[in-house]
């Protein structure tokens, strides 16, 4: 059955398997690119990729609504969440990985940071590669480059979702870098840019050098975008 990915705006993302529902970095308040509240998401699953507040967003208030377990690497789920009062967990780092209900989830490096809202630590920042009903799905969250992405994408990769606003992250050269080198996917869509004006960026110049460049697909979605993976 297939995959559905659905984007909700900046870097937070849906995939829903058969009828399980999964939230990438929840961040709807204050996401101006949203275009849903977090009132309206119903996840049974929610993965954190780092303690910054425009990927942890949402994620107390949605996990304390719906029941849905986190995700997120140890100093997040038993250091913080549990303090915020979450209390359906499960930790996992960076290299490890572990079977949930819908698939596989191993969390890979992200070169960032990960201090969460109230200033304390978040331990390693993290990307996710997932395993789903046969497909391979990387989402880089919020990284710049480095060469051990070939790692992750042995066995190849159905689809990547990369940063390309620079500032923050990996801009659009160093994103074509990493698919032309090393990642290889069938898709990839790009996300984290022009949410603000530091990270402004043209994704159709993007799309263009890529698919000039490689044999993959770039996918340009716009929040409440979705596609079948």
């Amino acid at each position: 059955m297939a995959i559905t990915y659905k984007f909700h705006g900046h870097a937070t993302h849906e995939l829903t398997v058969n009828e399980t529902v999964i939230l990438i970095d929840p961040f709807f308040s204050g996401n101006p690119a949203a275009t849903i509240s977090a009132e309206d998401v119903n996840p049974d699953y929610i993965l954190v990729s780092h303690g910054h507040g425009d990927h942890i967003g949402d994620t107390v208030a949605i996990a304390k609504r719906t029941g849905a377990k986190v995700i997120a690497n140890f100093e997040i789920a038993e250091g913080w969440l549990t303090k915020q009062g979450v209390s359906n967990i499960h930790p996992q780092h960076i290299g490890g990985g572990f079977t949930h209900a819908f698939g596989y989830v191993k969390m890979t490096n992200a070169l960032h940071g990960s201090q969460l809202p109230d200033g304390s630590e978040g331990g390693n920042p993290v990307g996710f590669l997932l395993e789903i009903e046969g497909k391979r799905l990387y989402f880089a969250c919020d990284t710049g480059l480095f060469s051990d992405m070939a790692l992750i994408a042995e066995g190849g990769l159905d689809l990547a979702v990369l940063p390309i606003g620079d500032n923050f992250t990996m801009g659009p050269a160093d994103a074509k870098i990493a698919v032309e080198r090393f990642l290889k996917p069938k898709v990839v869509v790009p996300v984290h840019y022009n949410t603000w004006p530091p990270i402004a960026q043209d994704a159709n110049a993007f799309k263009t050098a890529v698919e000039s460049a490689t044999d993959s697909k770039v996918v340009l979605m716009t929040a409440g975008d979705s596609i079948s993976i």
